[in-house]
């Protein structure tokens, strides 16, 4: 077929654009095809015109192609993603944009093609790391549920022991946390306690408790005294791990059942509370400061004796019973759970531990923010 006389003055035009670009008839015959078009394809000229398009696509690409080119004819124009087939047998991925044209009672389609190959390469490469980092992201939370159950593993269960019962709660805000307590009634008289916080959330935090944890159950099990450990795990802080930006308050308790007597000591901790039925919780304040900050955090003299009673609850918890809002932001505060602890006093011992967890929880507004470590020991 001739070229229309419209089309001649065109394709010096057609031919500075950057573009490849055809002129087919309404018979899908290729009447011009731009030097652009060529280079792209690399099939010359002559085999375009003699072959045809459909030569050098698949059955099911051509059929694709027809029901596009027909539409575009429908509606005047279209534009979509497809492949242009190359000498070699290979496919460049283009974008085409289609228009049709009425002139001496024909209809023409002007096409055009843009290489869209550097864009298709980059989506590649982005989906194959996105792959790699999915198959990373599961291997990671796989390894964050095993820590989670060996962090769990650790938080002590519930004792029944001659003179005295244990209940504990730990709830990490993320899969693992920096809390931790410790329980140490392997000689069951006298019982030693731990209650510990890292500063921070997550991994770090919980590689540092989980360090921290194998060191003070050591020292709790040799019986040593409070300041000592307080001293020990204070230097371990500053020199072992200097530049963590770590931080811990701790809070320890000694009890002996039988002479009805504990002793205490904090750093930088919330108090200790000492509930009787009916009285204000009697509150035990840390001594020394936060540990991993000054290396002369530790008092001289961190511990405190304090003379039990029959039915005395004692309550070792962390600031993520403290540090809660309500809807009003205010802070529920050392004094809330105070009062909160001197109100659960009166339930039976093995139910006072979830009265606490209720009474934060009613205050709280929202999911919790921090880790959550309680410990209650009640001396029958």
């Amino acid at each position: 077929m001739e070229k229309p006389d419209w089309l001649i003055p065109m394709e010096t035009v057609l031919e500075t654009l950057n573009e490849g670009v055809i002129v087919a008839d309404e018979l899908h015959r290729i009447l011009f095809a731009n030097s652009r078009f060529l280079e792209m394809t690399g099939i010359p000229s002559q085999d375009l015109k003699d072959s045809g398009p459909a030569h050098f696509y698949s059955p099911q690409e051509w059929a694709f192609l027809m029901q596009q080119a027909n539409l575009a004819f429908r509606a005047g124009h279209n534009r979509y993603a497809f492949v242009l087939p190359r000498k070699d047998g290979g496919r460049l991925p283009v974008i085409i944009s289609s228009r049709t044209l009425q002139n001496s009672g024909s209809q023409f389609e002007i096409v055009t093609f843009t290489d869209i190959s550097e864009q298709v390469r980059v989506e590649q490469e982005l989906r194959a790391a996105n792959a790699k980092l999915q198959e990373r992201q599961m291997e990671i939370e796989e390894d964050l549920r095993l820590a989670a159950r060996v962090q769990r593993s650790l938080a002590p269960r519930s004792l029944v022991l001659e003179g005295m019962s244990i209940n504990s709660f730990f709830q990490p805000v993320h899969s693992v946390g920096g809390d931790f307590a410790v329980v140490n009634s392997e000689d069951h008289e006298p019982v030693s306690l731990l209650v510990c916080d890292v500063s921070g959330h997550g991994i770090g935090s919980a590689l540092v408790a989980n360090r921290i944890y194998s060191e003070t159950t050591a020292h709790l099990r040799n019986g040593m005294p409070f300041v000592e450990m307080f001293t020990e795990l204070n230097r371990f802080l500053m020199e072992d791990i200097a530049g963590s930006g770590m931080f811990v308050t701790a809070a320890a308790a000694r009890i002996d059942a039988k002479r009805r007597s504990m002793v205490f000591a904090g750093a930088g901790h919330p108090p200790a509370m000492l509930a009787r039925r009916g009285q204000d919780p009697l509150l035990l304040e840390s001594r020394s400061m936060i540990l991993g900050a000054l290396a002369d955090a530790v008092d001289v003299a961190p511990s405190v004796e304090v003379q039990l009673q029959p039915d005395d609850r004692i309550i070792l918890y962390t600031d993520g019973i403290t540090e809660v809002f309500n809807s009003q932001g205010q802070m529920l505060g050392v004094s809330g759970v105070k009062e909160i602890v001197r109100q659960s006093s009166y339930l039976p011992a093995d139910e006072m531990k979830q009265g606490i967890l209720d009474g934060v929880a009613t205050w709280r507004d929202g999911l919790p923010t921090d880790d959550v470590s309680l410990v209650l020991v009640h001396v029958r």
